[in-house]
């Protein structure tokens, strides 16, 4: 499994939307592998984010 699928896995899991701290801790992935991830995911439209600051996937 790469990063930006361990992300979205950790997120659908989650059930709620989560910060970037609570995906790295979940995940156990470096700060830096979460941010490339998620810049990766955010720019496919693959996670959104309607709470400021925490992420969940794109339902839509």
């Amino acid at each position: 499994m790469d990063d930006q699928a361990k992300v979205l896995q950790v997120l659908k899991n989650a059930g709620v939307p989560l910060s970037q701290k609570e995906i790295e801790a979940k995940s156990g992935l470096d700060t830096k592998v979460v941010d490339k991830a998620m810049k990766a995911l955010k720019k496919e439209a693959k996670i959104v984010s309607k709470i400021h600051c925490k992420w969940e996937p794109n339902h839509e």
